[in-house]
Parts: C-alpha cells; structure tokens; sequence
C-alpha cells in the first residue's frame, strides 16, 4: 500500500504554471497581479449530503471544481488557485485517480492551479475546496447592489439539475436523452465564469443558483433591501424539463430545485441590450424573468395570466433539513 505521502505525489502533484510553488511545501506561493482584489472562497461536499456514494469519481471531481469556480463567476472575479481538503474513508487508488483526474480537468479549462491541500482518513468521504480569484477594486458582483427598477435575469435554464436528482431518488421514468441531460446538469455543472467577467460594470448584483432560483434571489433582494416580482413563464426551460409538465410539482424544480449553479443577477433595464451583448461574447443564454421593487417584503411570481402563483421561496437549507 501507498504511503500518503507516494499517495498525494501520484494523484496530487499537478503542473501549477501560475504559481511560484505549488503542491511539496508547508504552503504554496502564489503572487497576486499588482492592484487587484483577491476573492476567496471554501465549499463542502460531504456523501450522502451532497452526492451519492457511488458517483462516479471522475464527475464528481469535476464537479468539485465546478461549484468553486461558480462562487468565482458569481462575484465576477477571475479564479487563479485551488486548494484541495479530501477525506477518504479508505484509500482507494482507481477511485482517487478518476478523481483527481477530473478535478484538474475543470480547473485546466479555466486557467486555475491546483496548489495544495491535505489529505485524511476519516468515516465518510468529503471534499474541501479553497479556490482563489482576483479581479478590479471595487468592480465585484455583490449580493447587495440591486436597485430598484432593475430587471432580473438568470443564465442557462434552471430545474434541470433538480429534474436528475428526482429521477435518481425516485421512480421516475425519462426518456434516454433527457435523462442523460439532466444527469450531466446534476453531475458535471458548467461554471458560467466567462458571464461573470463580462457582467463586471453592467449588473448590479449577482449570485450563483446552489438552492434555487427563488432562494438565492432572495438573498439578493434580503441584502438589497428590495423586492422582486418573477414571471413565470420568462423563466427559461429546457425540452427535458417542459415534458414534465405532467408531474404536479414540475413548476417548483425550475424555482426551486437547487445544483444548477447558473447566474441570477440584476441590471438597469436600460441595460438590457448590453447584458445580451456581454452574454453574446460569453457563449451564454441568458433571459429577462423579472423586475426589482421597491417593497422589501414583495416575493411574487406571476403566472401567464398575471396572477400569483402560492410558491415557497426557501430552498435547501443543511440544517433545516438535516
């Protein structure tokens, strides 16, 4: 068997070309671009909580990346490093390998080192990500600029992601090429990182979509200070997830179903033409499904007749649903 050492030199040494020293010291080296911010940020991925025991390592490693580099996309920022946190209940050479292998796949598409971490035993398997970004002073996406008369606006289209997780926790039966669809949406995210760089000095806030549309704008609209009223039918929606017009719930995974990791972000309705023009350049679909008020309590959706639709706005929360 592999010391843990030998373990993390064959699966975790990784070429970091953006890096003074990466992984084989007691800390990486890294030098930031001269003037920019840096923007960091830390997510978990724990089995059983946040994907099934028998994922396939490659995706899942994939998918690791992915969601750090949607935190990146969210704030508009350029990610640069990678940290990695694995535990492992057992260390399994094939595994750790597709693992790794697709972990540095995602991170080799956007440009991002992968410059360290810590390896560990432990009961469960989790994954600890630290990724690092930079970009202007003062040009970052925050949560908190939505100004009211603002359009709303989301990338992709959302419930796709929540359409594979039903079809996986139930007996629901879809057709060969949607389910396929929906389980690389679930699976494999794609970070939507060109978006965020071209929305720098066009939206006003952004956040990426983790808990669903309706949650994660609404902590857009709690750190505003507004409201929003969503139109139903603006919502973009993919073929597979429009065939499932026959489940009673179908409305609620495209506004709340969450691992889509699209971008919901706010913009001047002057702004419109230019936010398509920046979305153009990104290679990314996005669509106008709203506008910001001024009443800060307001969380409407409005179905094709202009009537309310009786929705939840809470998404996934890990401790109210632990």
């Amino acid at each position: 068997m592999l010391s843990e050492f030998d373990f993390i030199r064959r699966h975790f040494v990784r070429p970091s070309p953006g890096t003074r020293l990466g992984v084989g010291d007691d800390c990486a080296l890294m030098q930031p671009t001269p003037g920019q911010e840096l923007a960091v940020s830390t997510d978990l991925l724990v089995a059983g909580r946040h994907f099934f025991e028998d994922v396939d390592p490659g995706r899942l490693g994939r998918k690791s990346a992915a969601v750090n580099l949607s935190d990146m996309a969210a704030m508009g920022a350029l990610p640069r490093w990678v940290t990695l946190g694995l535990t492992l209940a057992r260390p399994d050479e094939v595994w750790t390998g597709a693992f790794a292998d697709g972990f540095y796949h995602e991170l080799q598409a956007h440009g991002v080192d992968w410059v360290g971490g810590d390896t560990t035993a432990g009961p469960t398997t989790v994954v600890a990500v630290t990724i690092l970004g930079e970009l202007p002073p003062g040009q970052a996406l925050r949560r908190s600029g939505a100004v009211v008369g603002d359009d709303v606006w989301v990338s992709g289209t959302p419930g796709d992601a929540a359409l594979g997780l039903r079809m996986l926790q139930t007996s629901i039966v879809l057709a060969d090429q949607d389910r396929r669809y929906c389980l690389d949406r679930l699976e494999t995210p794609t970070p939507r990182v060109s978006l965020g760089l071209a929305l720098r000095g066009l939206a006003h806030a952004a956040i990426d979509i983790s808990d669903g549309l309706l949650a994660d704008l609404g902590h857009i609209l709690d750190a505003s200070g507004v409201g929003a009223c969503v139109e139903f039918d603006r919502i973009p929606r993919s073929p597979a997830l429009d065939r499932q017009q026959h489940l009673a719930d179908w409305q609620m995974l495209a506004l709340a179903g969450g691992d889509d990791y699209e971008l919901c972000f706010t913009a001047a309705a002057q702004d419109a033409p230019a936010i398509q023009q920046a979305a153009a350049r990104a290679q990314v679909q996005v669509s106008r499904i709203g506008r910001i008020t001024a009443a800060t309590q307001e969380r409407c959706v409005l179905d094709v007749r202009g009537q309310p639709l009786q929705v939840s706005w809470h998404g996934f929360d890990h401790f109210r649903t632990t």
